[in-house]
């Protein structure tokens, strides 16, 4: 696959876990804040492979997510 392709895969990934999360009631859920999210955890560790970030973005829960925004609202960064 090319990287165009895969950017895209995962743009969609993200997207579909931000529809599932608005689904339970998260209704300001956006897939680039999901993407922040997945791509946070890998800050100090750098590219992992495709099939772990896939099942990162799959798995993610929403109590996962809402750390994550809580702990970035402490910081002060917009994610």
């Amino acid at each position: 696959m090319a990287n165009d392709e895969l950017n895209e895969m995962i743009e969609e990934l993200c997207h579909s876990k931000a529809e599932e999360f608005r689904l339970i009631g998260y209704e300001h859920v956006t897939g680039e804040e999901v993407w922040e999210c997945v791509n946070a955890k890998y800050a100090k560790k750098g590219q992992p492979e495709l099939h772990e970030l896939v099942n990162d973005i799959l798995s993610l829960k929403v109590t996962q997510f809402m750390n994550f925004l809580t702990i970035n609202a402490y910081k002060g960064t917009p994610f």
